[in-house]
């Protein structure tokens, strides 16, 4: 039978999710295996080391270098205070007196008898990474993190902005073809996802931040809108790093865009419960997609639930959504693999897919115009 390669989108009502949560410097996990946690229960922190910040003081005492060390009030690895003095010198007898005092509250690092200059470093700083997801720990990576497991709801998105989050979902579109604007977001959004449908506004978008909404679901936005939102124009690097109040996911495109009807119902069936959503995407090589995670009630023992992997070929019967147009956004399922290359309207010879839509339209289009919805 054909086969083909092509990117692949998860929108699946159960699906095993797995998260590893590692630290970026070895340091302590606090949780166990085959503990439950929390998505915001933290399982694991470690301290970073501050910045160094250099002090000149041979050029401050005006002495030489080799000269400092019988001067200095602090020895390598003592504490220090802003403002306490950590060298000085006294002439005429006692005087005059020149002190060199930190600019900051720290650690003395170190003094060098060659070039004069001390280093002093910031207080460390503390890092804890948390479970993200609601599940248990099915590893523990000694010093490093975990892995957390769990049964759930698992909507990827083709692009979003923001880190991750926790909240509970809350439906603000009544129908996935509906527009948000700043009138449809309601004071009681504080702490809430927000299911939204073909569109939303940068106005909407600045008003539930400013209510203290945790995230955003939409079917599309307007690239204005989201650079209106963000305050400048988004890069080609990976995204989700940025600090803009809240997790927006756009799970079909830019411009208006009608939430796909099995996204929406899956998204407003769990409507009151808690979910965890990441906006960072990157779409070069190792591609990462934005996501919703709504962990389930009721887990399936693993003996009776086999882990979905997700497909990266095509074959007769998978699901697809067309990505380009004159047909974007509409699914179907593929029914023939032409083995042989076909001419298309560009001129180029390349491998097509034949595809009955969900309307009965039989369509014939090439393998990269499609990819996988994995149900």
């Amino acid at each position: 039978m054909a086969h083909a390669y092509t990117p692949g989108l998860i929108i699946a009502e159960e699906f095993h999710v797995r998260k590893e949560r590692r630290l970026p410097i070895k340091g302590q996990v606090v949780v166990f295996v085959a503990g439950k946690v929390k998505a915001e229960d933290v399982v694991a922190r470690t301290q970073l080391p501050g910045d160094v910040e250099p002090l000149n003081i041979a050029g401050i005492l005006g002495v030489p270098p080799s000269d400092v060390p019988q001067y200095l009030l602090k020895k390598p690895g003592d504490p220090i205070k802003k403002d306490e003095v950590i060298a000085e010198i006294k002439s005429f007898f006692g005087l005059f007196k020149t002190q060199v005092k930190s600019p900051i509250d720290g650690i003395f690092e170190s003094y060098s008898t060659v070039t004069g200059q001390a280093m002093l470093r910031h207080p460390p700083m503390l890092v804890e990474i948390t479970a993200y997801i609601d599940g248990v720990v099915t590893e523990v990576f000694e010093n490093e993190g975990v892995a957390v497991e769990t049964d759930a709801t698992f909507i990827q998105g083709i692009f979003g902005v923001g880190g991750e989050t926790t909240g509970i979902l809350k439906r603000v579109a009544d129908k996935p073809s509906d527009v948000i604007t700043a009138e449809d977001i309601s004071e009681d959004v504080k702490g809430k996802i927000l299911i939204g449908g073909a569109l939303v506004t940068a106005d909407a978008l600045k008003k539930a931040a400013k209510l203290g909404a945790k995230g955003f679901v939409t079917g599309g936005i307007d690239s204005k809108d989201l650079r209106e939102f963000l305050g400048y124009d988004i890069g080609v690097a990976i995204t989700g790093k940025e600090k803009i109040g809240l997790t927006l996911v756009v799970t079909e495109g830019f411009s208006r865009m009608t939430m796909m009807e099995r996204t929406f119902k899956l998204l407003c069936q769990h409507e009151g419960k808690k979910a965890s959503m990441n906006g960072a995407t990157q779409i070069r090589a190792g591609v990462i997609r934005p996501e919703v995670v709504v962990p389930l009630e009721e887990v399936k023992p693993k003996k009776e639930k086999a882990k979905i992997e997700q497909q990266t070929g095509i074959d007769i019967g998978t699901r697809v959504r067309i990505i380009r147009e004159p047909y974007f956004g509409k699914m179907g399922k593929v029914v023939a693999l032409p083995p042989e290359l076909k001419d298309i309207e560009t001129e180029s010879k390349v491998r097509v897919l034949e595809v009955e839509l969900d309307t009965g339209e039989r369509i014939t289009l090439p393998r990269a115009n499609v990819e996988i919805i994995q149900e």
